[in-house]
């Protein structure tokens, strides 16, 4: 045989070899896990500047009492049958099963002071109902549907879409003034009312209102009843 009728077949299989490990080579995990990001940010009366890292309205910083980033960690919230973890640089990924979300406890908060409960999310899958509802609980009483709040701004977004939920718990939906005249130890967020969707939750901030009437004109609508039935 030729000496060099070998070589024609070795580098066709070398080639053919070469392929299928490049065919098995690991994906990027980063490009692989991230949830897609927002495409589009709703307008409305409170906005993040990310290169402050606050909450503002008007232009001006909001004072916060608390105020949660969730920079590689769920910071003490904890979810009942959903899942719930970090995704570093965007927040918490929250993919309802059941839609209960809570703070830790010990909050400590004074109602009067700070009456402005902020969310910041990107639906990434929708899901059959929206609910929003924000619990809470002091020293005095349990979560309960006789004390809620429903977000005035902000709800319910399209996949793909980034919004701030603005819950102004001096107007709250059931119960005021009950917020404003108590201790918050613990709040509580019903995302969704059933499974299915999922969020990238990217901060939640409890914080003052300096001017009332730059976050609701005169003519803004009165907060939506709440649901019949929850907890």
């Amino acid at each position: 045989m030729n000496r060099l009728s070998w070589i024609g077949p070795l580098v066709a299989v070398v080639a053919a070899s070469a392929l299928l490990a490049g065919c098995h080579r690991p994906v990027d995990d980063a490009h692989a896990t991230a949830p897609a990001g927002p495409t589009v940010e709703r307008a409305g009366p409170v906005r993040w500047n990310a290169a402050a890292g606050a909450f503002e309205l008007g232009g001006k910083r909001l004072k916060t009492v608390k105020l949660w980033t969730f920079d590689g960690s769920t910071e003490g919230f904890t979810a009942i049958g959903s899942k719930i973890t970090p995704t570093p640089g965007q927040g918490i990924a929250v993919t309802i099963a059941d839609p209960t979300i809570r703070s830790p406890r010990g909050l400590n908060v004074p109602g009067g002071q700070f009456p402005l409960v902020l969310v910041r999310l990107t639906r990434i899958a929708p899901a059959a109902a929206w609910d929003g509802a924000l619990y809470y609980s002091t020293v005095a009483h349990a979560e309960t549907v006789n004390f809620l709040g429903k977000p005035l701004s902000g709800g319910d977004p399209h996949v793909g879409e980034t919004t701030t939920l603005v819950y102004d718990m001096s107007r709250q939906a059931t119960g005021a003034p009950d917020w404003t005249q108590s201790t918050i130890d613990q709040i509580r967020l019903d995302v969704e009312d059933k499974p299915g969707g999922a969020f990238i939750i990217h901060q939640i901030a409890i914080a003052e209102i300096p001017d009332p009437a730059a976050v609701w004109p005169a003519a803004a609508p009165a907060p939506a009843a709440p649901p019949a039935a929850k907890p």
